[in-house]
């Protein structure tokens, strides 16, 4: 499979990174991609970057060492309403929005209840990739976010990081499957992230690409395959 993108990575400003925005941007030329996301963490989480960090971002050159790079951030979805934890200003100082559950900062409900805070964020018109919904942080239901997701033209993330056995996210595998089958069954596309937080990590599907064997997923249907069938889908 031919990779030519990376839009889920971090650096130093995340705070449990360890390397620089420089260094992910050589390594991901190097390794042959086109386009590389650099993502770092809002608020919600301990020890990353002020809100000043977004506001700044258009110091950066969005080309460098002859790849294209999209900034912008991993967003905590904080409640099962589907509140999240950057405003509206700052989402607009963005190249590109993910956002995600992460244990640190959510207040969990039921299934149901998650299922359909989700939901709210997947409608949600800044929103362009939902980060590891299968690692298992919160109980979901995945068919009515993969039908939102088709019909918001909001990605699903298949997160390596999550998938990595030292993590010790033991549904994370199980529910990555059904992920897979069912944008399979929909025809719904998916966005493979490596979750880099150091710059050795850039397009590292290794656990993600088993899944993807194992469910015979189409190629088609795998946005790190084409920088243009990507950037299209999003409207970017």
């Amino acid at each position: 499979m031919n990779i030519e993108l990376d839009v889920h990575t971090h650096t130093l400003a995340s705070g449990h990174a360890f390397s620089t925005l420089q260094e992910m941007a050589r390594t991901a030329a190097d390794k042959g991609l086109k386009l590389l996301g650099i993502t770092e963490h809002t608020p919600g989480i301990p020890g990353t970057c002020n809100l000043i960090y977004f506001r700044n971002l258009h110091v950066v050159p969005r080309h460098m060492y002859g790849i294209d790079l999209l900034l912008g951030a991993e967003i905590n979805i904080l409640d099962t309403h589907g509140h999240i934890d950057l405003d509206e200003f700052h989402l607009n100082k963005l190249d590109l929005r993910i956002a995600g559950i992460h244990s640190l900062c959510y207040e969990p409900g039921t299934r149901e209840e998650n299922t359909h805070g989700l939901v709210e964020v997947i409608r949600n018109p800044f929103i362009h990739i939902i980060s590891h919904p299968g690692d298992g942080t919160a109980q979901l239901d995945f068919e009515p976010l993969v039908l939102a997701a088709k019909e918001h033209h909001t990605l699903l993330e298949i997160n390596n990081s999550s998938l990595k056995p030292i993590r010790h996210k033991e549904e994370a595998r199980g529910n990555n499957l059904e992920i897979l089958r069912l944008c399979k069954r929909y025809e719904v596309p998916v966005i493979l992230g490596s979750d880099a937080h150091i710059s050795f990590d850039i397009a590292n599907y290794q656990y993600a690409l088993e899944l993807v064997a194992e469910t015979e997923f189409p190629e088609a249907l795998i946005m790190n395959t084409s920088v243009q069938q990507f950037t299209d889908y999003l409207g970017l």
